[in-house]
């Protein structure tokens, strides 16, 4: 029994070890990072979920609806301060992880909508959490990346980011942006074929919500995120 304590032992140290260099030797640009990288190496076979292709109809351009979005948001805000003026006034209000969605430490924007914007990142989470219900990956949610700007926010990202518009939709308020690739899920073992299910199923639910004149949507491969406007 000693024998067999001192083997298994042994084994747990050395599958530890053997974690612990692939952790550091894994390129940490990898698509995918750690997690994929691990998945290629055991072999992790892909599930066919029979998901459509959606994001590509997520084609909206910015001049076809910044003057209605610019209208039904907020006056544009130059900083922060200006931002809870708004918030005071009822004009914006706080968003909060929620039903379906989380989300990321944002640099260049603040985690504060309109009431309608609110409203149209809820549905989404919730249908979104509806329609994988049924998948071993629900449970999961998406994140969001970018919520609402200010003047200064906007300066300070064009300097990093030349394809930033400076024409931004986020400055009114009723605009969000979606990552695609990465979201926060229950399982170990992510595949490519989970991760282009999780996206599509994203994009699908967007797009309903699009044909329901709820919202304006761009597929944004450079940002790799869905760029999501309220109407």
């Amino acid at each position: 029994m000693a024998r067999f304590l001192k083997i298994a032992g042994l084994g747990i140290i050395g599958l530890g070890f053997v974690s612990l260099i692939l952790f550091v030797i894994v390129p940490k640009d990898a698509e995918g990072g750690f997690r994929n990288y691990i998945n290629s190496l055991v072999g992790v076979k892909c599930i066919d979920y029979r998901q459509g292709n959606f994001s590509k109809k997520l084609s909206d351009k910015i001049p076809d609806y910044i003057g209605k979005s610019s209208l039904s948001g907020i006056v544009k805000c130059k900083d922060e301060s200006e931002i809870l003026e708004r918030v005071n006034e009822g004009k914006l209000v706080e968003v909060n992880e929620g039903n379906g969605f989380v989300i990321r430490e944002m640099t260049h924007s603040y985690p504060y909508l309109t009431r309608d914007g609110k409203d149209l990142l809820l549905e989404i989470g919730k249908r979104f959490r509806e329609k994988i219900s049924g998948t071993r990956l629900k449970g999961s949610s998406f994140k969001i990346t970018s919520m609402t700007r200010t003047t200064d926010k906007l300066k300070e990202l064009r300097e990093v980011n030349p394809n930033a518009s400076a024409y931004s939709p986020h400055l009114y308020g009723n605009t969000f942006d979606i990552s695609y690739i990465r979201f926060s899920v229950k399982k170990w073992y992510l595949t490519n074929c989970d991760r282009t299910f999780l996206k599509e199923a994203l994009a699908e639910v967007i797009w309903q919500l699009r044909e329901e004149k709820k919202c304006w949507a761009t597929y944004e491969k450079k940002q790799n995120c869905f760029h999501v406007v309220a109407r």
